[in-house]
């Protein structure tokens, strides 16, 4: 997998702050949302193509980390 770090950032003149593909105004968010409505690697690719399959890694890999170190407590029933 793409290392995030060399292809995500965070700028806060582009989308308030939010992580973003470096070179694109295309946010992380929604890479990631493509994905989540089924949207397959090569309908982002045909669709964005700035982007590159790299791009679609870094974005996922991004994600991963965000939940990783997420904390989350159990709610008490």
């Amino acid at each position: 997998m793409s290392d995030p770090s060399r292809r995500i950032i965070l700028d806060s003149e582009i989308l308030a702050g939010k992580p973003i593909v470096r070179g694109t105004r295309l946010s992380v968010e929604f890479v990631i949302g493509l994905m989540a409505d089924g949207w397959s690697e090569a309908d982002i690719l045909r669709n964005y193509p700035a982007l590159a399959h790299e791009d679609i890694s870094a974005c996922l890999a991004y994600a991963r980390d965000a939940l990783r170190s997420e904390k989350t407590y159990p709610s008490a029933a």
